[in-house]
């Protein structure tokens, strides 16, 4: 029985960078690093992808990725949730083929460079936790937020009591930025609560990684394929050659 899937959200419309999913990087659009590393995975049986648009239905498809059903504008504007495209997915499988999978490996493709080993170890570490109810990934952020700043109309003041924002970073507490890596739902918990993550959720540590939000960041990743290489490129070149 399929117990694990790879749900991939792409829409159409982005305003910060035009049909940045499908944006070519090194010859291959931005989703299909994402398709790759769900299709290499010794973990996922399925690779899914949830868009609006029947455009980048058809190259998903040209990389290997299901395109089961086409995602309802509604739940594809600037305004829409997460849950709102996993929980049509969800549905969807139970409408259709009379179960819905457990757990979704949420790989957004505004990240492109994954290990696929990373990857495989965060969903051994859901599937060992009988009791959480997802997995997030963050990479360790350089110092706490509770050393900035906010500005009060022309002055500068701390986010914390007196200048304890001068105090080394040591004296604060590790935080994670949350990012793009993978991130794990489980369908019994987001089905039956408000929530998508919920109160067990695993913090699960990243490595640091790049996201792609405007032309710099594509840019700047580009220019990491170009320095570093990738498996997933090679095994894109590899499947389109």
């Amino acid at each position: 029985m399929v117990n694990i899937i790879a749900i991939i959200p792409a829409r159409s419309g982005s305003k910060s960078l035009v049909d940045k999913n499908i944006k070519e990087l090194s010859g291959h659009p931005l989703i299909a690093y994402s398709i790759a590393v769900a299709k290499l995975s010794k973990k996922i049986d399925r690779v899914i992808v949830s868009t609006n648009s029947q455009k980048y239905a058809k190259i998903a498809k040209q990389y290997g990725a299901e395109v089961p059903f086409i995602r309802p504008d509604e739940f594809s504007i600037d305004t829409a949730t997460d849950k709102d495209f996993l929980v049509h997915a969800m549905n969807w499988f139970e409408e259709n083929e009379g179960i819905t999978p457990e757990y979704w490996v949420h790989l957004r493709p505004t990240t492109p460079l994954r290990d696929i080993e990373v990857v495989d170890k965060a969903i051994d570490e859901i599937l060992q936790d009988k009791i959480a109810t997802s997995l997030r990934s963050g990479h360790k952020a350089p110092e706490s937020p509770l050393k900035w700043l906010v500005k009060d109309n022309h002055y500068f003041k701390g986010l914390v009591s007196g200048e304890d924002y001068n105090l080394p970073k040591e004296a604060f507490e590790q935080v994670y930025i949350p990012d793009g890596f993978v991130d794990i739902l489980k369908s019994s918990f987001v089905m039956n609560n408000k929530e998508i993550h919920g109160g067990k959720m695993i913090g699960f540590e990243s490595p640091v990684c790049k996201e792609v939000d405007s032309l710099e960041e594509f840019e700047y990743i580009q220019y990491q394929l170009d320095k570093n290489g990738s498996k997933l490129l090679d095994y894109l070149n590899e499947d389109k050659g």
